[in-house]
């Protein structure tokens, strides 16, 4: 399976999944914490992908997702966008509300 193929089933078979340098346990620049913290206070499961274990990930995607920067925030196959996105979202009230819903319509298909 060539790289975007992975890719893209990768974001198709996760509802929520952040592509982000480090893990949400131990991320590895300021931007990948932020978001992985702003996701991990809306309390659902999501799956992360560390960029720097998979560095074709990290050359393909942004031409894939027309997005240049990391972390990467995908909800429901959608590309949510980077971590002042994600920030602008949480602050608002707005991320864990598009979190949940990906969650349970995933769970419903299932």
């Amino acid at each position: 399976m060539d790289i975007i193929e992975t890719i893209k089933e990768q974001i198709a078979s996760n509802p929520v999944l952040i592509y982000m340098k480090g893990s949400p346990n131990a991320p590895q620049c300021g931007f990948s914490q932020r978001a992985s913290q702003a996701l991990m206070s809306c309390g659902e499961k999501f799956a992360f992908v560390d960029i720097l274990q998979n560095p074709d990930i990290r050359a393909n995607l942004p031409g894939y997702a027309n997005w240049p920067t990391f972390p990467q925030l995908w909800v429901g196959g959608e590309l949510v966008g980077g971590c002042d996105i994600i920030t602008e979202l949480h602050e608002s009230g707005e991320l864990c509300k598009l979190v949940k819903e990906a969650v349970e319509k995933a769970a419903e298909e299932a």
